[in-house]
């Protein structure tokens, strides 16, 4: 799930956003695009589950942010191939991961159960740091 996140912001984030560059000043413009505007959208749902999951989610929006950004300056093929390549084979694994379990992905009835994976994932690093949320 967090590969799948982080493609979606990566693909997100290739969409041509130049006005953004220009509204904003040279640091700051650099990282105000659609990838960065999903994620703070999905940031104002998850301060209404709770405040805890809000700055958990946080901190691994800016390791996503950081590690588009990287790729973006870096990478000889551009983001949203990579990007491309990922959420393919993410969704794959995904699939898998249900047929084995035998159960239908939730995200099918509704697609808020999308943004619910990667809180759900934080449950568990939160119960084995001892975090209450």
């Amino acid at each position: 799930m967090p590969l799948i996140f982080f493609s979606i912001i990566g693909l997100l984030w290739s969409i041509p956003s130049d006005y953004f560059r220009d509204f904003f000043s040279e640091p700051v413009g650099e990282f105000v695009n659609w990838g960065t505007i999903g994620l703070l959208i999905a940031l104002t749902y998850y301060i209404s589950l709770s405040v805890p999951l809000f700055f958990g989610m946080l901190l691994f929006s800016m390791i996503l942010v950081a590690i588009n950004f990287w790729i973006s300056q870096n990478a000889e093929m551009p983001l949203w191939v990579i990007c491309l390549v990922i959420f393919v084979i993410a969704w794959i694994g995904q699939f898998w991961g249900h047929k084995i379990e035998g159960k239908k992905p939730s995200f099918f009835k509704d697609l808020q159960f999308l943004l619910i994976g990667p809180a759900w994932l934080m449950h568990f690093i939160f119960n084995k740091l001892g975090i209450k949320y």
